[in-house]
């Protein structure tokens, strides 16, 4: 319970009164939390305390609301490490996690200007363009827009990227194997067409990735830019003092 004799003020108190609920598994992904009405009067607070407490843990991602219908437990988000060079569909199945994908747009085009400069290569040169949209246990996650630049790319229109892996393909065929890459991370916001792809609310946050990826030879072959759900998707890194 609440104690309002305790220096800790109110809405902590019940932040971490909820927080141990889905800790121990009491309040499972999917249910519904009782509204800022109940829980004022389940531990006689203020409205007003008991919303704090609710849109900090939406915040931290261990809630989601979702407008007209109320607050739900969110499900757990998938961490992705930053130390190691791996294909989406590696990194969930590290995890234990179905990977999935959808097809957007698969054809050969000219670059646009920031792919050409990542990739090194002049303007009218052709790339393959793969957008994808990636799955998590059959759940929209990530839409990823893949630029790609080779010799014999154009071998790639005939691979079926909804049950295999780029980088695997890439490996086995065209004896490309990744070795380094650069990227770039940033938070915004949803355009509309994400937002119906990803299946989230209006002006939603993303995570932006933008990332050039090496060979084996040091030759940039890959540039994708990525926008993934904030709510389900966190990236993560071990830092090391030297």
């Amino acid at each position: 319970m609440i104690d309002k004799s305790y220096p800790l003020p109110m809405y902590f108190q019940l932040k971490e009164l909820l927080r141990a609920k889905i800790a121990s598994g009491e309040w499972e992904p999917g249910d519904m939390v009782p509204s800022e009405r109940e829980l004022s009067e389940q531990y006689q607070i203020s409205r007003m305390t008991a919303r704090q407490a609710l849109s900090e843990l939406a915040t931290e991602g261990l809630l989601r609301r979702e407008q007209g219908r109320g607050t739900f437990v969110a499900k757990p988000k998938i961490e992705h490490g930053l130390t190691r060079l791996t294909g989406f569909t590696e990194d969930m199945q590290a995890r234990g996690v179905q990977p999935g994908a959808r097809v957007i747009r698969l054809e050969l085009i000219s670059p646009p200007l920031l792919a050409a400069r990542a990739l090194q290569i002049t303007p009218d040169a052709k790339i393959l363009l793969l957008e994808r949209l990636r799955l998590a246990g059959g759940e929209p996650i990530a839409l990823e827009t893949s630029h790609l630049h080779f010799n014999g790319v154009e071998e790639l229109l005939n691979e079926d990227f909804e049950n295999n892996s780029l980088y695997h393909i890439l490996s086995e065929k065209h004896q490309i194997t990744p070795a380094r890459a650069e990227q770039k991370i940033g938070a915004d916001l949803c355009s509309r067409r994400e937002q119906e792809l990803l299946e989230i609310e209006e002006g939603a946050p993303v995570l932006r990735n933008k990332r050039i990826t090496y060979d084996q030879w040091g030759r940039p072959f890959e540039y994708t830019e990525s926008a993934y759900r904030a709510d389900r998707y966190v990236f993560q890194a071990e830092l090391n003092a030297l």
